[in-house]
C-alpha cells in the first residue's frame, strides 16, 4: 500500500488539486466549465417550454453523462483523476483575484474602477456605488462564494471523491445559469435550485462554521442564529451572516436588482466595510480552506 492508495489518499488528492489551483488558477483556455455552459445553454434553448419536467430533463442530459463518465474514469487512475476533477472544480485563486481586483482599485481611490471591477461579480447594479457600497458587495460576494467555489467541491469530495466534486461544480453551475425566478426560468429552473440548495445544505454551514471558528467566532455564531433566518437563501443566509460577524462588519442593506431597490436584512455587526475589509474576507477564505485541509488529514489519520 503507498500514500496515495492509502488512508491518506483522499487528503493528498485534495491537497494536490488545492496546490495546482494556487499555482495554475483557472484553466484560461479551453475550460471545461465554459464549454459545459454552452452545452447547458443550448440544452435549455431546446428544452426550454417553461416546464418543471422539461427542467429536469435538462439539467440531467447536462450533468448526469459527464458524472458517469468520471465514475467509469476513476477506478484506472483514481488518485490522478481525483486531482484533475477537484482542480477543475475549485476556484479559490479565482475568487482571490476578482476580489483583489476590486480591492486595489477602491484603496487607491479609484472608485469607477472598483465599482466596474465588483460589478463583475455580483449581480446587483453597482454603477452608483459609494466606497462602502462597493466593499460591502465585495464581500458579500467572497463569503457567499467562498462555499460554492471551493467548500462545497471539497465537501462532496470527501464523501464521493472527484466524481463528488464534479456532480456538485456541474449542478452549482446549472443554478447560476438557470436558478432565477423570471418568466423564462421560474419552472424551468427550478428543479436545478432545489437540488443546488440541497447538495449545498450541509457544506454551507460547515463553511459559516469554520468561519465563525477563525474570527470573532462569538458574534458570527450570535449573527448566524439572529440573521440566517431573514434571508431567501437557505444557504447563503448562514454562510455571509456568519462571516460578516466573523470580521466584525455590517452588510445586507439596501442593494439594486434590476433596477427595483431591495431591502435585504442584514448580516453581521460592526462598522460598513471599507477596502481593506475585502483583504480580511480573502484572509478569512484561505485560512478556512487550510483549516478544511486540516481536518481532511486528521481523517485520514483516524484511519491509519
Amino acid at each position: 500500500m503507498t500514500l496515495i492508495d492509502g488512508p491518506f489518499a483522499m487528503p493528498l488528492a485534495a491537497l494536490a488539486a488545492v496546490l495546482l489551483d494556487r499555482l495554475f488558477g483557472e484553466v484560461r483556455r479551453f475550460h471545461p466549465l465554459v464549454g459545459f455552459g454552452t452545452l447547458a445553454a443550448a440544452i435549455e434553448r431546446r428544452l426550454n417550454r417553461r416546464t418543471i419536467a422539461g427542467g429536469v430533463l435538462g439539467w440531467a442530459l447536462a450533468v448526469l453523462p459527464w458524472v458517469a463518465l468520471a465514475l467509469a474514469l476513476r477506478p484506472f487512475a483514481p488518485f490522478a483523476v481525483d486531482v484533475l476533477l477537484l482542480y477543475f472544480s475549485l476556484g479559490a485563486r479565482s475568487l482571490c483575484e476578482h476580489a483583489e481586483a476590486v480591492a486595489r482599485p477602491l484603496r487607491e481611490g479609484r472608485l469607477d474602477e472598483a465599482r466596474q471591477r465588483v460589478g463583475w461579480i455580483v449581480s446587483r447594479e453597482t454603477s452608483a456605488l459609494d466606497e462602502s457600497g462597493v466593499a460591502k458587495a465585495g464581500v458579500e460576494s467572497v463569503l457567499e462564494n467562498g462555499n460554492d467555489a471551493i467548500f462545497g467541491a471539497l465537501f462532496w469530495f470527501a464523501l464521493f471523491g472527484g466524481p463528488g466534486a464534479l456532480l456538485f461544480r456541474l449542478a452549482n453551475t446549472l443554478d447560476a445559469m438557470w436558478g432565477y425566478r423570471t418568466e423564462r426560468y421560474n419552472l424551468y429552473g427550478r428543479w436545478a435550485a432545489r437540488f443546488d440548495d440541497v447538495l449545498n445544505w450541509l457544506p454551507a454551514r460547515l463553511t459559516a462554521l469554520s468561519y465563525a471558528l477563525l474570527g470573532r467566532w462569538r458574534d458570527a455564531l450570535a449573527c448566524w442564529r439572529a440573521q440566517a433566518p431573514g434571508w431567501e437563501s437557505p444557504n447563503a443566509g448562514p454562510v455571509m451572516a456568519a462571516g460578516a460577524g466573523s470580521l466584525g462588519v455590517q452588510c445586507g442593506g439596501a442593494a439594486i436588482y434590476h433596477g427595483r431597490e431591495e431591502i435585504r436584512p442584514p448580516l453581521g455587526c460592526g462598522p460598513a466595510p471599507v477596502a481593506a475589509d475585502l483583504g480580511r474576507a480573502i484572509t478569512l477564505i484561505r485560512r478556512s480552506l487550510w483549516l478544511w485541509l486540516a481536518v481532511l488529514f486528521l481523517i485520514g489519520a483516524l484511519h491509519a
